[in-house]
């Protein structure tokens, strides 16, 4: 079986930063791309940066500037370093990962059961 676990939230003020960790552990035998999602009270689950297994990154409009995705291909993880908090950015910040295992040799998608960021203002 496969596991994402994601570490790092809490709370912070505005303005602040937090770095968000994902690992992925289990029977991998390899990572596609690798996803950092967020969904806030009463809203649909959006999609905040992705990275791919190159190394190639896609952000959101909201979070371009702020926010930076990164990987470590030989810790199973990614990364999402949050600077210049605002209120908005208050959500559960899930991540997916597209993961090949032996069993399942083609990409399926993973989720972590989520952290929470709350941001004050």
């Amino acid at each position: 079986q496969v596991q994402l676990v994601e570490s790092g939230g809490g709370l912070v003020q505005a303005g602040g930063s937090l770095r968000l960790s994902c690992a992925a552990s289990g029977s991998i035998f390899s990572i596609n791309s690798m996803y950092w999602y967020r969904q806030a009270p009463r809203k649909q689950r959006e999609l905040v940066a992705a990275i791919t297994s190159g190394g190639s990154t896609n952000y959101a409009d909201f979070v371009k500037g702020r926010f930076t995705i990164s990987r470590d291909n030989a810790k199973n993880t990614v990364f999402l370093q949050m600077n210049s908090l605002k209120p908005g950015d208050t959500a559960v910040y899930y991540c997916k990962a597209v993961i090949a295992t032996i069993q399942v040799p083609y990409g399926v998608d993973y989720w972590g059961k989520g952290t929470l960021v709350t941001v004050s203002s």
